[in-house]
């Protein structure tokens, strides 16, 4: 499946699931510390290092962007989903949310302090994968970082892995291959965390969370 190809289905399938998915997403996160320790540990680290605009990239419903910008951070969200992007407005007035392709974005090189893509690479084909994390480098600032999630392998050496998702057909990844790809576009590793497969109830996936920096030479 190409770039191409898998966008319109993405697009549709969560347009059509906006609701329900919105109705349980924002809990979801909040309600399991796990989720949501590296995010605020992102959140501190762009505002030490002297703040800026922040992208919540796949945003869905804006639950995230809302838990940066009470953090303090000048976050906004971006989301495929025109039905996601307006019930993230709704949930959050006067915060930015636009329709916008991950892999293509409509932001300035070297505009943003920081990158967060909270479980949305998990719907790009592994094809695709190294230009959609080579879009998130090109936007960051050097010295800026970026924050991805999403479910992992337990298999060290694999790569890649589709799974049945409820919403959109979706692949998981081994953190070490995140990793490699992301220092291949120029965002170096600063710390990682793997939940338990145990931990998740749903379907015993492990998840993954990579913080990186954008290199600065």
């Amino acid at each position: 499946m190409t770039s191409f190809e898998h966008l319109p289905t993405v697009r549709s399938d969560y347009d059509a699931k906006a609701e329900a998915y919105a109705a349980f997403i924002g809990d979801a996160f909040l309600d399991h510390p796990l989720n949501h320790v590296l995010v605020h540990t992102f959140a501190d680290l762009v505002q030490q290092g002297g703040g800026g605009p922040v992208a919540d990239v796949g945003c869905g419903p804006g639950h995230v962007t809302g838990y940066l910008r009470d953090r303090g951070v000048d976050a906004f969200g971006i989301d495929l989903s025109p039905e996601l992007v307006a019930l993230a407005r709704e949930a959050n007035p006067g915060v930015r949310f636009d329709v916008d392709d991950m892999g293509a974005l409509d932001v300035a090189t070297g505009r943003l302090a920081g990158v967060l893509a909270n479980y949305s690479i998990i719907h790009t084909p592994p094809d695709v994968l190294p230009g959609v994390l080579g879009e998130f480098s090109r936007v960051l600032a050097p010295g800026g970082h970026l924050l991805v999630s999403f479910q992992a392998l337990a298999d060290a050496e694999g790569t890649a892995e589709g799974f049945g998702h409820k919403v959109s057909p979706a692949w998981r990844y081994s953190v070490g291959h995140v990793v490699e790809v992301l220092g291949r576009a120029g965002v170096f590793e600063v710390a990682r965390l793997v939940v338990a497969p145990g931990e998740d109830s749903v379907r015993g996936f492990p998840q993954g969370f990579v913080l990186g920096r954008k290199g600065v030479g």
